[in-house]
């Protein structure tokens, strides 16, 4: 399939896009064969060559097209004045992740056999989050779902879909289930499962719940208490034993969990777990220069380590120092306004399960970025390169979500809803 984006590409419109791109997908038909590789490709080439903030000749065909995809936004000049998931996508997303929380197979389990009684099934070994194919994606679906139901007015969600979601939520977020789960990450061995990720999702996931003001929402956080309090105390006892830094792409990466981390203790007021999480970062990161953004993405990245840190810094360092931080750290962001500083991540076989993280890089890029510029002072110079780049790596990865392959529908959609509902610029 062909999206919105390609099409521009192939007939040469041109138009504006001056804030996040918050928009429904449309797509056209494609070659039936290795289409995919194609359009990577060609849109490579496109955003190399032409990926700027574009403030003039806007063409108003393009525009109506655009303001008619954000059907919840207001467009005026081609600027989409708010940053929420409209009506259409909530929809869209919140099907993707109702059609896997409760989803077992296919199912990949992290899992260390302390005997033969531990050779059991998805849901068996974990009651509540045992979809979306392994532990950490059926949190975050469960977070995606919370999200949702917290953020988008009612009357911009069909009734029939909320119920679907409050049904799905109720049958997760049960006492029993969670004392299985809590059951599991006390058994001998379990140290180190799910860590950091996967736990950081679930503290996120309590974060929202204690955000949301809502019965349902303090039932339910009432409920997974005694899970977050296990994975509390495993983090506060693991923090002070990190050496170092985890410097990766992927799932082990130290630097998105801390934000996590961070973003949770700061609502539940865990003045213990804020410092420890400040100091690790400070001693970590304070000092880092240079960082090599040019040679990512690796090839199955979905985090990115320069940008991660730097979202990770803007969280602790005060507004000034963070831009003097950050002119050591990535001293090659450009004044210019210019968006081909970064190129997009290309992924060319979406059934590929590693390959397919690649979607992921660009839109948690495209939430780094954003935060980042949100974050320097306002007449940084830096400020329009940064949001220029995050517009071209929301677009790809939001045009990228759909239910086509598990190996990305089970958890693309938690990323895009942390991007567009702005997620990291609303925790305190």
């Amino acid at each position: 399939m062909l999206r919105l984006k390609m099409a521009r590409f192939e007939y040469g419109f041109n138009t504006s896009i001056d804030h996040l791109p918050v928009f429904k997908e449309f797509r056209f038909p494609a070659p039936a064969h290795g289409a995919r590789k194609m359009v990577k490709s060609k849109l490579l080439k496109y955003t190399a060559e032409t990926a700027m903030p574009r403030t003039k000749n806007k063409n108003p065909f393009v525009l109506m097209f655009f303001c008619l995809a954000l059907a919840n936004t207001a467009c005026s000049d081609g600027r989409v004045e708010e940053n929420q998931a409209n009506g259409d996508m909530a929809s869209r997303f919140a099907r993707l992740a109702l059609d896997c929380v409760h989803r077992e197979y296919p199912n990949k389990i992290a899992h260390v056999l302390n005997n033969g009684g531990d050779a059991r099934t998805p849901s068996s070994l974990h009651p509540v989050f045992y979809g979306c194919f392994d532990w950490h994606s059926s949190v975050h679906g469960h977070w995606l779902l919370v999200r949702l139901l917290s953020t988008v007015p009612a009357d911009k969600m069909p009734q029939g879909l909320r119920n679907e979601i409050i049904a799905a939520l109720k049958q997760s977020f049960t006492p029993e289930g969670v004392a299985e789960e809590v059951a599991y990450f006390q058994a001998e061995n379990r140290k180190s499962y799910e860590r950091p990720y996967g736990i950081a999702w679930l503290l996120q996931l309590t974060a929202e719940l204690r955000e949301w003001d809502d019965p349902m929402a303090a039932t339910w956080l009432e409920t997974l208490l005694p899970l977050e309090a296990v994975i509390v105390a495993q983090i506060k006892s693991w923090l002070p034993n990190l050496a170092y830094a985890i410097r990766l792409g992927t799932h082990n990466q130290s630097m998105f969990a801390f934000g996590l981390i961070l973003d949770w203790a700061r609502l539940a007021g865990d003045t213990e777990m804020t410092e420890l999480v400040r100091e690790r970062s400070l001693s970590f990161h304070l000092r880092d220069k240079n960082c090599p953004i040019s040679y990512e993405p690796s090839g199955e990245d979905f985090l990115s380590p320069c940008l991660m840190e730097a979202d990770l810094m803007r969280r602790i360092l005060p507004r000034e120092e963070f831009a003097t931080w950050l002119n050591g750290f990535m001293p090659g962001i450009p004044h210019d306004g210019s968006a081909n500083w970064l190129a997009v991540g290309i992924v060319m076989d979406p059934t590929d399960g590693k390959l397919v993280h690649l979607d992921g890089v660009n839109l948690s890029r495209a939430w780094n970025l954003e935060n980042i510029a949100a974050s320097l002072p306002e007449n940084d110079p830096r400020k329009a390169s940064l949001s220029a780049a995050s517009r071209v790596h929301a677009e790809e990865g939001i045009a990228n979500v759909s239910a086509e392959h598990y190996e990305g529908s089970h958890w693309l959609a938690s990323f895009a809803t942390y991007l567009v509902t702005r997620r990291g610029l609303a925790n305190p």
